[in-house]
């Protein structure tokens, strides 16, 4: 609260809770949260795949001030570590695959002289966040070409050792919200391995009840935390 003195007299003002912007890429996601969430918070789905992601999120950026962005949505886990139905707060918002191929293997774009190819989320936010809704906390790749084969979950795993889950759209969510100086987190519900697909294992309505579950214990750590950590 704000304490204002005036006339002998103390007068208390309610201070404006953040704005924020929750993106995920397709209908289904936005539902599951939508309606976990406080009134200072918007659910969009901006699309799937970073471009899609980073186009529609800088639009939304445009039109409205934020003060934090939010990718979120389901995802696939590295096993044994990030369990189907399980949730996983990044720590690290990085792109897996922006880069180049060469004969001694591949290159990220920042070894070209390009770019970024991680973002890193408030560290104190990411922990509050986590505790209160009993995520594990890592790497989350994006990928434009999700993982079909256990030779190409390895491989991302040997690169990224600390990677617990991919999707398609945190780093495009994270690159729009960088270009407005403004933080982003990334959370995923874990609704299938990644490596070889195998859509009979899959559970999607499970991933999308525990991603909703998150945000609906989300509002007491958003409220305190301080963004000028």
């Amino acid at each position: 609260m704000v304490v204002q003195a005036g006339e002998g007299r103390l007068t208390e003002f309610p201070v404006s809770p953040l704005r924020i912007l929750v993106a995920t890429a397709v209908p289904a996601e936005r539902d599951a949260v939508a309606s976990r969430l406080p009134p200072y918070a918007d659910a969009v789905a901006v699309g799937v795949g970073p471009a899609a992601a980073a186009a529609h999120t800088a639009a939304a950026l445009a039109r409205t001030p934020y003060d934090l962005v939010i990718s979120a949505g389901i995802g696939g886990g590295f096993q044994p570590d990030a369990a189907i139905g399980s949730l996983v707060l990044a720590e690290e918002i990085t792109t897996a695959d922006l880069g180049a191929e060469t004969p001694d293997g591949f290159l990220p774009v920042t070894e070209l002289g390009f770019g970024a190819v991680t973002h890193q989320p408030p560290v104190s936010l990411v922990r509050g966040l986590a505790a209160a809704c009993g995520a594990r906390t890592g790497t989350v790749l994006t990928v434009s070409t999700v993982t079909g084969s256990a030779e190409r979950a390895a491989e991302l795993r040997r690169r990224h050792p600390r990677a617990l889950a991919e999707a398609m759209e945190g780093f495009g969510v994270a690159e729009a919200a960088a270009a407005y100086a403004l933080p982003a987190l990334e959370i995923r519900a874990i609704s299938n391995a990644v490596g070889p697909r195998d859509r009979g294992a899959w559970r999607i309505g499970e991933a999308l009840g525990a991603l909703g579950g998150a945000f609906g214990k989300f509002a007491p750590v958003l409220e305190s935390w301080n963004r000028h950590d």
